[in-house]
């Protein structure tokens, strides 16, 4: 028999009572390209490109070598270069790829033209374009094919893939001598201690990066404990006053029913980190915390990011494509500025809680999910309940528990231990030893109504880091509205005192304000300047006649 003569009929053998396929004589089983395709993306993922490409290339060259055996085996060739130019029939027929007009052999003097291959294909698919040849399978088959059939080993190579953006892939099989060193890196591939020597080095790769991961973590747990002992561990919630320790205590309760919760307080007070302690603390810690803005999207497109959509839903939609619902399967889901979502969007999600399941945009069926869902607002829902802003059903629905935050002003308690540990989380991302705040920084961080809340105070620790001269945080390196921030009332304070001494840092701390000016300083105290000159004597700061400056004082 020729090569050439080769076709399915001859080759093809279907069982169809029992099942069996026979290809060349030989067992067959029909794999899927994509399928593949998936492999190698595990294989890379898992364990490197190196890794992969000599695992797919020696799978490659042991299925030619037998493949080879085969056809030595089933036919009767009419030559041994009949029998030698089979392979790239045989390998074309098995739907690997196909042949150009006029190539018949990786062997031949102009090498062996190949489109339409499956490796090239699913390599795109899955990484997109490479640099190098990516037909690792295909040339360890025609190695070893060529190999058992010419007797001795025959290296195959490209240096042209459609995976790399060639028109074509060209191959090229040469003994190694042949190729010399030209490609001795791409030569290592058909040694058969080279995957040992691979898997090492991964393994070697992963074991350094778990060691690296391992104490970053346990010097950020240190720098933790250094700067507050009052961190609620796991979670790194800093709950020292009396309303953050029953919030927190709530949370945790509540985190081990599948309750719905609803997340309220004003803006940057932290409600996704409570809420990722309630996942952390339920039965679904295991599973995914996917966390979305409602308020950032567009209603058409936060449909399509909470219930998915399918392959040509609308313009765009080339895949189909799972939402969060179903991302987050036997997980958390938290819907932050739940309270912005338009009425026609509250009815679908409202929908999706109650029936526990979802539909993609474009589809007709229901899809069951297991997820729960913690919403988080700045808003009164109530109010925009009673405004017809917000659904009724859908605010009582999400109600089940509710966990109200307190701002960073009703927490003074909490105010300087949660300074520290944001203080140490920035000092150690920006590589910066940074001890701790200086007494006159940690007497203006308390004076600060905190507006903007925990957010405000991290990004006030960060500016301080990155500006701080010494190892500690001087009043300097504060932002300018917290240097110039006024005494706050002792009500306010963990502690009352006695009202005289308030008066007296009051009025001090207002006349340094003023830079000395008695006169402004009487205005803004609804005072008159002589009242005002009567108290600073009576504290110590007039010698003679005149005020003595605050800070000679």
């Amino acid at each position: 028999m020729r090569a050439g003569e080769m076709g399915h009929e001859e080759l093809l053998e279907l069982d169809a009572q029992g099942g069996l396929i026979r290809f060349a004589g030989q067992r067959a089983l029909l794999v899927d390209a994509v399928a593949m395709g998936i492999l190698r993306k595990y294989l890379v993922d898992s364990f490197g490109l190196t890794a992969a490409r000599t695992v797919l290339t020696q799978f490659g060259f042991a299925h030619g070598w037998r493949m080879a055996e085969a056809m030595q085996a089933e036919f009767n060739w009419d030559s041994e270069v009949d029998w030698i130019e089979a392979g790239t029939r045989i390998h074309a027929l098995g739907g690997l790829f196909q042949v150009a007009p006029g190539s018949r052999s990786a062997l031949s003097k102009d090498g062996v033209m190949l489109s339409a291959s499956y490796e090239g294909e699913q390599h795109l698919l899955h990484f997109g374009g490479s640099d190098e040849p990516v037909c690792w399978t295909i040339c360890g088959l025609a190695s070893g094919y060529l190999s058992r059939a010419v007797g001795h080993e025959i290296c195959v190579l490209e240096d042209a893939c459609t995976g790399r953006g060639d028109a074509a892939c060209h191959l090229y099989g040469r003994t190694r001598e042949e190729w010399g060193d030209e490609r001795a890196d791409e030569l290592r591939f058909f040694e058969p201690h080279h995957l040992e020597q691979c898997l090492d080095v991964s393994l070697q790769h992963v074991i350094e990066t778990l060691k690296l991961s391992e104490r970053k973590l346990g010097e950020s747990r240190r720098a933790l404990v250094r700067c507050s002992r009052d961190v609620a561990e796991p979670s790194g919630v800093v709950a020292k006053s009396p309303g953050m320790r029953r919030l927190v205590d709530l949370a945790r309760r509540v985190a081990k029913v599948d309750a719905t919760v609803l997340l309220t307080g004003e803006s940057g007070t932290g409600k996704e980190r409570i809420a990722r302690l309630v996942h952390e603390a339920s039965t679904r810690a295991g599973g995914p915390f996917l966390a979305i803005n409602c308020g950032a999207i567009t209603e058409s497109l936060l449909e399509s990011e909470l219930f998915g959509h399918a392959r040509g839903a609308f313009t765009g939609a080339a895949h189909d494509r799972a939402g969060l619902f179903e991302a987050a399967q036997h997980g958390t889901l938290l819907l932050d500025e739940v309270g912005e979502i338009s009425l026609p969007m509250q009815v679908k999600l409202l929908r999706a809680l109650q029936e526990r399941e979802v539909r993609r945009v474009g589809e007709n069926k229901s899809r069951s999910v297991d997820v729960r869902v913690v919403a988080a607002t700045n808003r009164d829902l109530a109010q925009a309940v009673a405004n017809g802003t917000f659904r009724q059903d859908l605010f009582y629905r999400l109600k089940v528990v509710e966990l109200h935050l307190p701002p960073l002003r009703e927490r003074r308690d909490d105010l300087l231990p949660l300074a520290r540990v944001l203080l140490a989380d920035a000092a150690r991302r920006m590589n910066r030893k940074i001890s701790g705040l200086a007494p006159a920084a940690a007497d203006r961080l308390l004076r600060h109504d905190w507006p903007g809340n925990v957010r405000e105070l991290e990004n006030t620790m960060e500016r301080a880091v990155a500006l701080a001269r010494g190892t500690r945080i001087e009043l300097e390196d504060l932002p300018e509205e917290l240097r110039h921030a006024l005494p706050r009332p002792a009500a306010a304070l963990a502690t009352v005192r006695p009202l005289e001494d308030v008066e007296k840092e009051y009025i001090l701390a207002a006349l340094e304000h003023n830079r000395g000016n008695q006169t402004h300083t009487a205005e803004q105290l609804q005072i008159g300047t002589a009242t005002l000159y009567r108290k600073l004597k009576s504290y110590g700061f007039v010698r003679g006649k005149q005020v003595v400056a605050l800070r000679q004082a």
